[in-house]
């Protein structure tokens, strides 16, 4: 088993141990999934994770959720949080988060008496984060962070606890991310969205490559495909015609036009800066 610090482990168990009983929001990625291992580890039975799905949860993430809970034995619920019935979330303002994350810390109160926990990490406390403050106003508690952990730090918990592929997987915040402030979230265009992502990254691993962020964004424009430079050098090259003529293909069958831009990948570029200066004046 691969090594990491000797305190870094020990620094969240002990975050854990001063909550005595928790509920793990799992989203399934990697920061969520290896709070919940590290809980179900070190807690047992005192440890209790809560997965929520939506059309903005890519069904990858609850099939590796699932998967996980089975194969390790967690003490898992299934919910939907319900925050497509919030006019708020679907509107997509510049804090949609804040209205999603209300929608699932409050289903899980609603669920547990338990100390809720998320696998936020230190590496979040620096971007404008509307989620933090829905933790904060439902009293959620974030170990890694309590206990100094970054993001590197929980990839190399994820190796220590055996969790090998999820600790390598790229950062993949929810669909509705992909779309740009101000345009409605609807759960066809998440749909879009995800077939778009997953027929260039299976493309793309199927190539031999490993690719970082595949992002398909849907701006007031229209949709475009963010990759980063390797990736996108490959699939602007003849060998990439027909994935590129099945994301025209899949544009056309959702209502958009067949030009789809291939694009590099820029970090959030679907949220829309200016909207968040409007919003704070």
């Amino acid at each position: 088993m691969n090594q990491i610090k000797p305190s870094l482990l020990h620094k969240l168990e002990q975050a854990l141990d001063g909550m005595d009983r928790v509920t793990v929001a799992v989203s399934g990625g990697v920061d969520s999934l290896t709070l919940a291992q590290a809980a179900h580890r070190h807690l047992g039975g005192r440890a209790e994770m809560i997965h929520a799905v939506s059309p903005a949860v890519p069904r990858e993430a609850t099939a590796r959720t699932r998967a996980l809970a089975e194969r390790e034995g967690w003490n898992l619920r299934v919910i939907d949080a319900g925050e497509f019935g919030d006019e708020n979330y679907v509107a997509n303002p510049v804090n949609r988060c804040f209205f999603c994350k209300s929608a699932l810390y409050t289903s899980i109160a609603g669920l547990t008496d338990r100390q809720v926990v998320s696998g936020a990490n230190t590496d979040d406390l620096g971007d404008y984060r509307p989620g933090m403050e829905a933790a904060a106003d439902q009293g959620v508690r974030h170990p890694f962070v309590e206990a100094g952990i970054d993001k590197a730090g929980v990839r190399e918990i994820a190796r220590f606890l055996g969790l090998d592929m999820i600790a390598e997987l790229p950062a993949s915040p929810c669909l509705s991310s992909r779309l740009e402030t101000g345009i409605q979230v609807t759960p066809e265009a998440l749909e879009f969205v995800h077939a778009v992502e997953a027929r260039v990254g299976k493309w793309l691993a199927a190539r031999g490559g490993f690719p970082g962020a595949v992002r398909c964004r849907i701006r007031a424009a229209g949709p475009a495909v963010e990759l980063d430079d390797a990736s996108l050098a490959d699939i602007r090259s003849d060998a990439g015609a027909a994935i590129r003529r099945d994301v025209a293909d899949l544009a056309a069958a959702a209502g958009f036009g067949e030009e789809v831009p291939f694009e590099p990948y820029r970090m959030g570029s679907a949220f829309l800066k200016d909207a968040q200066k409007d919003a704070a004046e």
